[in-house]
């Protein structure tokens, strides 16, 4: 097949089943803006903060299989903070770009048949205007992964403090396993919403892993008569809806100066996890062995204490070392395939 110059819309708008990762795109005037959480289900957050996560593309990412030529991709941050675009070739790093207000990626891709993924900013607001591939010979949509995942946590879900979108520990967890990752990663507003399991119930899901109780304690948003019960529903409104679906219930990873010290409603992060435990464990005394219950201590412990580069969220090596456990809880349990020997 010959290569020729002519530039190949691969945008949101044109090619969607090229992406991955939004559980929506709204547009106008070749304006794509990625939702992860349904737009029609944002309008009953009733929480600003909630509503301008689900606008950051934390895990949404372009994957096609390409050969040759070049690829364009112009985008808009909005605001002040933002996270590089990465782009991966048959699993590498070919290329890291920051974004800061309108910008342009352009980068040369491999002359043989590879599988190039793009990943989106997994901080700040970011608006897809284009995307090009030129003198491809070939673009084709990539075999979808393995399984998919769908995984539901805060800012230590979202990863802003990773080198880049493509090395969260999501991220790194998907790319090991080949599943097709969703990452419901809202910053300080993993609050059980109701809005939350509406959007996991629109979606063809595998795999559920919920990470629950860190912004709980922060905000004091649930005391110890609430919480239980705002914890068992979550987890019956997703197994309602997906009735063969692996549930990872997750408690919190260490953070030393919470651990012992009540928030405002009298919890410890202690307390909490210990919370989050019982009700996972309930599920599977009740005979749900679908639920499975991954203690957070088990991914980040008291001896990993400092990698959290602030006390409370992981570095780069903290998120990779999370990745690496996840990858082993996960195999462990059955949830994902055995490593070949």
């Amino acid at each position: 097949m010959s290569r020729t110059t002519a530039a190949q819309d691969l945008g949101p708008g044109t090619r969607p089943d090229l992406w991955s990762g939004a559980v929506a795109w709204t547009g106008r005037d070749q304006r794509w803006q990625p939702w992860r959480l349904f737009p029609d289900e944002e309008r009953f957050a009733y929480t600003e903060g909630l509503s301008e996560q689900a606008r950051v593309a934390a895990g949404v990412r372009l994957a096609a299989v390409i050969r040759g030529g070049v690829l364009e991709l112009e985008v808009e941050a909005v605001g002040n903070n933002s996270a590089p675009v990465d782009v991966l070739a048959d699993g590498k790093l070919i290329a890291r770009h920051p974004v800061a207000g309108r910008s342009k990626v352009r980068v040369e891709l491999p002359d043989h048949q590879a599988e190039v993924e793009v990943w989106l900013p997994q901080q700040g607001r970011t608006i897809v205007t284009a995307v090009r591939a030129v003198g491809s010979e070939q673009v084709a949509r990539r075999p979808p992964g393995e399984r998919r995942w769908v995984a539901y946590g805060s800012s230590i879900t979202q990863c802003v403090e990773s080198d880049g979108p493509s090395e969260t520990w999501p991220a790194l967890v998907a790319r090991e396993l080949g599943w097709d990752l969703t990452c419901l990663g809202f910053g300080g507003n993993c609050q059980l919403d109701p809005v939350v399991p509406r959007t996991i119930a629109r979606l063809d899901v595998d795999v559920v892993s919920l990470c629950l109780g860190i912004n709980i304690y922060g905000a004091g948003t649930f005391n110890a008569r609430s919480l239980p019960g705002q914890l068992a529903e979550l987890v019956r409104r997703v197994r309602e809806a997906h009735p063969a679906a692996g549930i990872v219930v997750g408690s919190p990873v260490i953070c030393p100066r919470r651990e012992t010290t009540p928030n405002e409603v009298g919890l410890t992060l202690r307390a909490i996890r210990e919370l989050v435990h019982t009700v996972g464990l309930d599920f599977r005394a009740r005979g749900d062995d679908r639920v499975h219950v991954l203690d957070g201590l088990s991914l980040l412990g008291e001896h990993d204490a400092d990698l959290l580069h602030d006390g409370l969220h992981p570095g780069p090596d903290g998120y990779r070392l999370m990745a690496a456990r996840t990858v082993r809880y996960l195999r462990e349990t059955g949830l994902a395939a055995p490593t070949l020997v």
